[in-house]
């Protein structure tokens, strides 16, 4: 049924988000674990971001071919046993080689999962992605309050990260039951290399997935240290940036599809790019910490559909090749992530962290301004399908997993 298919993939989202939630909370404890170096860290964090890009990449084709359903099914066990090398890794050296594997089967897991809800929100005949993210937030929100949990009780890092590898490994092979197939490929895609190539507009889209995954990984990374330094809030304090950010999102997220839904995609990318020019400019003329962070909530509430909808929008992209098409946006994205905390970091050392996170701002008005130029096709918008009824039979659409047909569904990107 496409409620089963709906809630599997909420659910595979939030044990994605809860190991890295985990991870990220003991991290501390990592470092005092191999009695690492801030730098040192660096390198694992750089090391896991490396191997999802790369397995993103390099096993696109595998997976347009494989499918989400039967990649998710392999994908998301692995990350928990590679999850469980981790915890285990008796030196740092060896704790990077399994840094790197976690980061390979996590990407791997990450595409599959989007392709995954791509295809469901195809039977679904209606935005229901960001939704998906939303179970995301809330096993981000779930992971690092186990990780304050554990911590609280003593356990240490191997402990504490083999514990929710045991954990993750029986939910992800239960989950592998509710998952969709994908749609057949159209006939005469064929199988050359110009039939393997990307529509252009992958790669638009692929650019603004980039913008937004640089913004969000730039509020993660340097939030604490601008409510610290710059506007001397306490640590305890400090700590609350990036919280009331993710808390924000998940709300924006809970109801985006319908926001989406009644303005439209283009309307929803802009507004969204306005609001956190605004947010992140009310943190950056903050006067106090307690306005910052009102900014940061603000930011989080309207730049939390952005990402959503690349992959919504990527998952259309390539009539046949949804994996794929998520994948190479996937890719693009994380670059993102890996580069927007370092240019942060850089313009930062050069003038001030208040104009280091001001870039953010200027991410935020290139989204806006993007959003008018992202491929939509030359159907209408999903604004204007808002009423359509859902399939009669949703027991069959779960059972086939074929793609709605033109004249009931929400018209996909020609080129997108």
């Amino acid at each position: 049924m496409l409620f089963r298919a709906r809630l599997g993939a909420f659910l595979t989202f939030a044990l994605a988000g809860l190991l890295t939630g985990v991870w990220v909370a003991r991290m501390p404890a990592l470092a005092g674990k191999f009695g690492t170096s801030e730098s040192e860290i660096g390198i694992v964090v750089l090391i896991w971001g490396l191997g999802a890009i790369v397995a993103m990449q390099g096993l696109r084709a595998v997976i347009s071919r494989a499918g989400s359903r039967a990649v998710l099914r392999v994908a998301l066990p692995l990350t928990a046993l590679s999850y469980v090398g981790v915890a285990l890794a008796p030196t740092y050296g060896l704790l990077l080689v399994a840094v790197a594997l976690f980061g390979m089967t996590f990407g791997i897991t990450d595409i599959a999962m989007n392709a995954q809800g791509s295809v469901v929100e195809q039977a679904y005949r209606r935005p229901i992605m960001s939704g998906m993210h939303a179970g995301w937030c809330v096993g981000a929100m779930s992971g690092g309050l186990f990780g304050v949990v554990t911590a609280a009780a003593g356990l240490g890092f191997t402990a504490t990260v083999l514990t929710a590898a045991v954990l993750a490994l029986p939910a992800g092979l239960a989950l592998g039951r509710t998952y969709l197939a994908d749609p057949a490929a159209p006939a005469g895609a064929g199988t050359g290399r110009r039939a393997r190539r990307m529509p252009v507009a992958v790669y638009l889209i692929g650019v603004l997935a980039f913008i937004a995954f640089m913004t969000e990984g730039s509020i993660a990374d340097w939030s604490g240290l601008l409510l610290h330094d710059e506007l001397g809030a306490t640590q305890a304090v400090a700590a609350l940036g990036y919280p009331m950010f993710e808390l924000a999102m998940l709300f924006g997220r809970l109801v985006g599809d319908r926001v989406r839904t009644r303005l439209g995609t283009r309307r929803l990318l802009a507004g969204a790019g306005i609001g956190t020019a605004l947010g992140m400019t009310l943190v950056v003329l903050a006067p106090t910490a307690p306005v910052a962070i009102g900014g940061f909530f603000v930011t989080g509430l309207v730049v939390c559909t952005v990402v959503p909808t690349t992959i919504s929008l990527a998952g259309t992209a390539a009539p046949g090749r949804p994996a794929a098409a998520v994948a190479q946006v996937g890719a693009m994205g994380y670059g993102g992530l890996l580069l927007g905390p370092v240019v942060v970091g850089f313009l930062s050392d050069a003038t001030s962290l208040r104009v280091g996170v001001g870039v953010v701002v200027v991410l935020a008005l290139l989204i806006a301004a993007g959003a008018k130029y992202v491929p939509l096709g030359t159907g209408a918008d999903v604004a204007s399908v808002a009423s359509r009824p859902e399939p009669a039979s949703a027991t069959t659409a779960a059972t086939t997993a074929e793609p709605p047909t033109p004249e009931t569904a929400e018209p996909e990107p020609a080129a997108a």
